[in-house]
């Protein structure tokens, strides 16, 4: 009957609703969880720092002021970093001291160490970008190429050269980049990051240094591509779908890649951990700021309120690209938050 037909029909809409509403939930309800378990893994890597340096063998403070300084100076600096009282107390005022941004002192010059990072930081955030946009732009296209043409002459010599770039350290990557395009041909600068303001000068500085931290993470996307869409391509609802006749590109890009895509995302998150130890050497060598390069010259100078700062701003960073990759992750492949239920 008519009125029975209207009823199922507004029954249907009221379970789609509600199926919405759930997911909804379960995603919140997962992304709270996760930002939980982020918030405790960046309090235990700050106390692990802090009691690291604490049980570093030597005197910090002795280090810091070098061998002529005075009892009475070790003990003002002492009072000054709060390194006086019991470890429990110390370890507390650091972490409320993380919350508040207060971040300590710069030993060697006297300025914030939270204003000196956030001055660097952004060096460091667009060549990581940078790397990532490159990885993700060749190594994905080159994945999905290579499963689509299965034991095809593209897909061996992709392969190969998968393989070459992963086996070569991003250390002779810069040297070679550095004596083939900005010594002979001069197509790229060498050292610095650019002058201020002048974006297209800011990229052109910025184009070697992220291909030497990028092209290593192109060999593994494009494996890691390759493999998931074998093994997608052989779902049945990929056979399914081209026995329905619908187009292969919509097959392909729609549906596989789609899912092929998602243990790409969780690779970069992690990779990100990695990039930023590359953008270390890549910092240095090609004399550019950072947080990288700040952190090599607050080791050597052995200016701990540096380093530990800059640690636990990396540890930041790395936690939380971790955790919206799972987000994105999530989002993406309803597999996934069906397991997280």
């Amino acid at each position: 009957r008519p009125e029975s037909r209207g009823g199922m029909a507004a029954l249907d809409v009221f379970i789609v609703a509600t199926k919405r509403r759930v997911i909804g939930n379960d995603m919140l309800l997962g992304c709270l969880r996760r930002f939980a378990l982020g918030i405790t893994i960046i309090v235990l890597a700050g106390t692990t720092l802090y009691i690291m340096v604490l049980a570093a063998p030597g005197d910090p403070i002795a280090m810091m002021l070098g061998p002529r300084s005075t009892p009475e100076m070790q003990a003002a600096l002492n009072a000054r970093l709060g390194l006086d009282k019991a470890i429990p107390i110390q370890i507390l005022n650091f972490l409320t001291g993380v919350v508040t941004g207060d971040l300590g002192q710069d030993i060697k010059t006297g300025r914030d160490v939270f204003t000196s990072i956030k001055e660097q930081l952004p060096f460091t955030l667009y060549l990581i970008f940078a790397s990532l946009l490159i990885a993700a732009g060749f190594g994905i296209p080159l994945g999905c190429y290579s499963a689509l043409h299965q034991n095809s002459l593209a897909d061996r010599m992709a392969g190969i050269l998968s393989i070459s770039v992963i086996a070569m350290p991003s250390l002779i990557l810069a040297l070679y980049g550095m004596i083939l395009f900005s010594v002979p041909l001069r197509w790229l600068p060498a050292i610095g990051a650019g002058d201020r303001g002048d974006f297209l000068d800011q990229l052109h500085h910025l184009i070697l240094p992220a291909v030497v931290v990028g092209i290593g993470w192109i060999g593994y996307l494009s494996r890691l591509v390759r493999s998931a869409m074998l093994e997608i391509l052989a779902e049945d609802y990929i056979l399914n779908a081209r026995a329905y006749g619908l187009p292969e590109r919509w097959v392909v890009y729609r549906y596989a890649l789609r899912l092929a895509v998602a243990p790409t995302i969780t690779v970069l998150g992690i990779g990100v951990g990695y990039m930023l130890g590359a953008a270390v050497f890549a910092e240095i060598i090609f004399a550019r700021p950072g947080i990288g390069k700040m952190m090599f010259d607050a080791v050597t100078q052995r200016n701990y309120p540096i380093t530990m700062g800059v640690v636990l701003v990396s540890t930041v960073l790395m936690v939380a690209t971790v955790t919206l990759s799972d987000i994105i992750n999530a989002m993406i492949d309803p597999r996934i938050r069906k397991a997280q239920e």
